[in-house]
């Protein structure tokens, strides 16, 4: 739960080189129908979200589990728009490295539909 508070005060900080130094060299992002692979390919497509002063939506997790070995481990939670709004939940895999620490190696999120059951 820590890890990932800490990665998502990045965006909140505004620190593309701390959000960087939490992916795995070899992490998959997805990036709407496409996957972005390795770390060099997630930073530089994530920098756009860092450039301006405010941030363009912020995360927090609300699920971890962590598997019973205790080096790889699941984060998830909603994603909202700068107004507070929901917008999505994210899905993340992490990974602990030999050096001791936590690295999304997986990392995928999905719109939050904001649909209205038809009346019957």
């Amino acid at each position: 739960m820590d890890t990932e508070r800490a990665f998502a005060a990045t965006m909140k900080a505004r620190d593309h080189a701390a959000f960087a130094s939490f992916l795995a060299q070899e992490t998959v992002f997805f990036n709407g129908p496409r996957a972005l692979h390795g770390k060099p390919a997630v930073a530089a497509e994530w920098k756009r979200f860092y450039d301006k002063p405010q941030a363009p939506f912020s995360w927090e997790p609300d699920t971890v589990e962590v598997l019973a070995s205790g080096n790889l481990a699941l984060s998830s939670g909603p994603v909202y728009d700068p107004a507070g709004k929901l917008m999505a939940r994210f899905n993340s895999i992490w990974r602990l490295e030999a050096d001791g620490k936590w690295k999304i190696v997986f990392d995928k999120g999905e719109e939050v539909c904001d649909c209205k059951k038809p009346a019957s």
